[in-house]
């Protein structure tokens, strides 16, 4: 996705760590029965509650895994909940918070173990992974009150998904309809750590004697960081514009418009953490010399999101389903640094090529060393369309299709002067303010530019063998093309990185019953290495520190599903059995570079995980969901780990992030004047490096919900009053990993040589807050 995101907030948190350790939405729609009139807003507009018939496990026929959060569920949770969130109870995801409102961008999501990176995510149809490093940033996407569904595909991505990352799954949000009729909603929140929030919606109806319809939204949202100083600020747009013609013919344009700036929050390593716990955070004032001051990590950035989906009926049986999309994006993410001979970076050389004058820096002209914003400063650009032809004779219903994705990536690492109270004089990091070498260039220990682009054709076939089975098969072929220049001078200047893909799958759905289902499927999937590792760095002192290569292999993973479900009145359940075969296992980490976190990525070579996800909804009474979720999962490398010239032992060792046991427990409640939700999660322990040498312990976190309808005791438009309650329990944990490393402990390899650890850093689990909420239909 677009932005400056985690992949930059991990380099500026790290960053920092080196340098000092040396409900949701009560206002949901207006309108919402039920998931199903979603798509063309047909909701009625609800004054009292809903009966929610389908709980927290929607029925489905997929022949595949697939979870699903509905606006039953998310409009009960805190209105600041993005979707990482909401999907936590879901089996096999595993979230990593750092702040209970889900502003912050220093978060991660794992599935069935598979990090961040692996996973695809769409919002209407259009990718919302960034293109060069595969993250999704869910504090960027629309409002939760403008999210109609959030489902979780946990083995594979849909053949006509426009990812390339997917060998972990698949993340889909799907936005609200606007409604048939014409109104306005609006929701005000108060909540622990100073949070303010408001949101307004304006739903057009009908607009004149066409079936077209438009929404239109914006959110401000402000809250203080719940630990150290700093302060996160969103400000929010989402609107929607949707027609319908002929027998079947629709099509819509979604745009998206956010504008953050947040604060980091620093991730310890364990042993940070066992000495200072959650007092691990920025300074709060500036003082001569220091580092980590606040002002110094804060991140702005900019995000614009286009997506344009039209199904069109072109005959009997015939369809036609095309989603254009656009994307923009600019931001920085920047840290504390320092210029000069003694300094985080001397400033004497530019790439590899030496400076003959000082820097146009005061301070540095008599070989002093200045205090400067460090800046991680992306500009993206995205653009892209996906076409599907289906057809549908006798048996068989066809289909082929076409996907073409251009993306635009400057990544550039420049500095900027502070100010005399610390204050940085730009924190967007523009050219006319940053510092600049004697002869006016730019001075940056990074400047890089790559083109990506991914074209895919797919074919797949759906037969109906008898009423009551079906065999799908399909190929989908995917070709990767990185393109870049390395402005700084050195040996590297443009390089070229083209891969290509063959994915087969299969799947076999058997209805055994009009309540009971059996599915089995076989999928393969792939992940290109990402552009960081396509470059050079540079050591600060004329040098390589790590050298970028186009040697790396396409992660490439075979996976088995074989799934059973019940969908019954009152009790649905399902539980699906997997395997995954992975070849070049891709894994995000950091290295430290002289002092400097950098990104990177570790070929942790063939990994083989079994797995078993169960999940069940209980609808005892109208009103009433119970749901339960649970994962066991056996994930192990199968290789030893090269390292420096030799071999670490991995083989046969626990893949990290992933954790052997998950539950989760859940339910609503809504009789029409009093409405709740609760949502548990157990996450077990989970290792942190190849070695197994370091791990976190297993943690639990509670969320709770209860909220009033007023309208019967005033005018009947929808009112409600909801207060949430967020980790209740107050955990003081580590939540996840946020970058591992091969061993934590100094390690002889398998030749015998003596191999250096380097210490995992981690998430800091948010602490307890509370939100109150009140909601108004007008």
């Amino acid at each position: 996705m677009i932005g400056t995101t985690r992949k930059r907030a991990m380099r500026g948190a790290a960053m920092a760590l080196a340098m000092m350790a040396g409900t949701a939405a009560v206002a949901a729609h207006a309108a919402a029965a039920n998931d199903a009139g979603a798509a063309d807003g047909t909701r009625p507009i609800r004054v009292i509650g809903h009966p929610d018939p389908e709980g927290l496990l929607p029925d489905t026929d997929a022949p595949k895994a697939v979870s699903t959060i509905g606006a039953a569920f998310i409009e009960k949770q805190a209105a600041t909940f993005n979707a990482f969130q909401l999907v936590n109870i879901l089996p096999g995801a595993n979230v990593a918070g750092t702040d209970p409102f889900g502003l912050s961008t220093s978060s991660s999501l794992t599935l069935r173990g598979l990090g961040q990176d692996a996973i695809g995510v769409t919002m209407e149809g259009a990718p919302q992974n960034d293109i060069g490093y595969y993250f999704a940033y869910p504090a960027q996407f629309a409002d939760p009150e403008n999210v109609a569904r959030v489902e979780l595909s946990q083995g594979s991505a849909d053949i006509a998904a426009p990812v390339i990352n997917a060998v972990g799954g698949l993340l889909a949000l799907s936005l609200d309809a606007p409604h048939r009729d014409f109104g306005v909603m609006a929701d005000a929140s108060l909540g622990s750590f100073n949070e303010r929030r408001v949101f307004v919606r304006v739903d057009s109806g009908n607009l004149g004697q066409a079936p077209v319809r438009a929404f239109l939204s914006y959110s401000n949202n402000s809250a203080d960081n719940w630990r150290g100083p700093g302060v996160d600020k969103r400000q929010h747009i989402d609107a929607k514009i949707a027609g319908e013609w002929g027998n079947g013919n629709t099509a819509s344009l979604s745009v998206s418009y956010n504008d953050a700036s947040n604060s980091t929050y620093l991730s310890p390593t364990l042993a940070d953490w066992q000495a200072q716990g959650r007092g691990f955070n920025l300074s709060a004032s500036y003082g001569a010399g220091d580092l980590n001051y606040w002002r110094l990590y804060r991140q702005p950035f900019r995000n614009l999101y286009f997506a344009a989906p039209v199904h069109l009926v072109l005959g009997t049986g015939l369809t036609l389903d095309t989603t254009s999309y656009l994307q923009f994006g600019y931001g920085n993410s920047p840290y504390g640094a320092s210029l000069g001979p003694d300094g985080y970076y001397p400033g004497t050389y530019l790439g590899t090529q030496a400076l003959d004058a000082p820097l146009k820096l005061a301070g540095l002209e008599n070989g002093g060393t200045v205090n400067v914003l460090g800046n991680w400063l992306g500009e993206q650009m995205r653009a892209g369309q996906i076409a599907r032809l289906t057809l549908a004779r006798g048996a068989h219903t066809l289909t082929a299709g076409l996907w073409i994705d251009y993306g635009s990536d400057r990544v550039v690492e420049s500095f900027t002067p502070l100010g005399a109270n610390g204050d940085p004089v730009d924190g967007w990091a523009r050219d006319e303010h940053a510092v600049r070498t004697a002869d006016g260039r730019l001075f940056s220990i990074g400047d890089t530019k790559t083109i990506t682009v991914a074209k895919a054709f797919f074919l797949a076939d759906s037969v109906a063998l008898s009423p009551r089975v079906t065999l799908d098969l399909g190929f989908k072929g995917v070709d990767l093309l990185h393109a870049g220049r390395n402005n700084l001078p050195g040996n590297q200047s443009r390089l070229h990185f083209d891969s290509f893909a063959a994915l087969p799958r299969a799947a076999l759905h058997v209805r055994l019953t009009d309540r009971q289902q059996v599915f089995a499927n076989i999928t393969t999937n792939f992940r290109a290495p990402d552009e960081y590792t396509l470059y050079d760095t540079y050591d600060g002192y004329g040098g390589i520190a790590t050298y970028g290569t186009t040697a790396l292999k396409n992660e490439y993973s075979l996976a088995q599903e074989l799934g059973w479900r019940w969908q019954g009145r009152n009790l649905s359940a399902s539980a699906t059995g997997f395997h995954y075969a992975f070849r070049n296992r891709l894994v995000a980490t950091m290295a430290n570079v002289n002092g400097a976190m950098v990104n990177t990525t570790l070929n942790a070579g063939r990994q083989e995980s079994w797995g078993v996800d169960a999940e069940v909804d209980w609808r005892p009474l109208a009103g009433m969901s119970l749901y339960a979720s649970g994962e066991w999962l056996r994930a192990r490398i199968k290789d030893n780990l090269p390292a420096g010239g030799d071999f670490l032992p991995t083989a046969g060792k626990v893949a990290v992030s992933s954790p052997a046991w998950q539950f989760a427990l859940g339910g609503t409640y809504d009789d029409t004047r009093l409405f709740g939700s609760f949502a548990m999660k157990y996450l077990g322990p989970q290792f942190a490096t190849f070695m197994n040498d370091e791990r976190i312990p297993g943690y639990a976190t509670l969320d709770l919900s209860i909220g009033v309808h007023l309208a019967a005791w005033l005018d009947g438009k929808r009112t409600d009053l909801r207060l949430n309650a967020i980790n209740v329990t107050d955990p003081h944990v580590l939540s996840g990993v946020q970058a591992v490393t091969p061993a934590a402990r100094d390690t002889i390899g398998t030749g015998g040589t003596l191999i250096a650890g380097a210490a995992p850093s981690y998430y800091i689990g948010s602490g307890r807050a509370f939100m109150v909420t009140l909601a108004r239909q007008f």
